[in-house]
């Protein structure tokens, strides 16, 4: 049924206004906005839509994960913009809050209305 369908993901936000100016300033992605909601046009074709929800809670899990050729080039960067990494107990994260610890490296921060992103690296 679905064979030839384009899918697409989403996600709430609490507050479009703030969303659009984190997702097209802050981290530098390519937004448009049509009937109150987003567009994030990411690299490869892929867009991801995101919606106004006013009882928005946001996810405790990743909902977009930004692969990078350099994670500590990157978290510095978006260090520099005013974006905050977040340093969870149950993960050894190093001083820039990047997690080295097996697997890819991977640095995690919220976007405004509380959703997890992250920045990965293949280690």
């Amino acid at each position: 049924m679905f064979t030839n369908t384009k899918a697409f993901s989403g996600f709430s936000v609490d507050d479009v206004p703030k969303a659009k100016a984190f997702y097209s300033e802050t981290l530098g992605l390519n937004v448009s906005e049509e009937y109150g909601m987003l567009q994030l046009h990411i690299a490869g074709g892929s867009d991801i839509l995101v919606y106004p929800k006013p009882d928005h809670t946001p996810a405790t899990f990743t909902i977009l994960n930004f692969p990078v050729d350099d994670i500590d080039k990157a978290v510095d960067e978006l260090t520099e913009r005013g974006v905050r990494f977040e340093r969870y107990v149950d993960s050894d994260t190093d001083e820039k809050g990047i997690f080295r610890g097996g697997g890819p490296y991977i640095a995690w921060f919220k976007d405004p209305a509380g959703n997890v992103l992250s920045v990965l690296q293949e280690a």
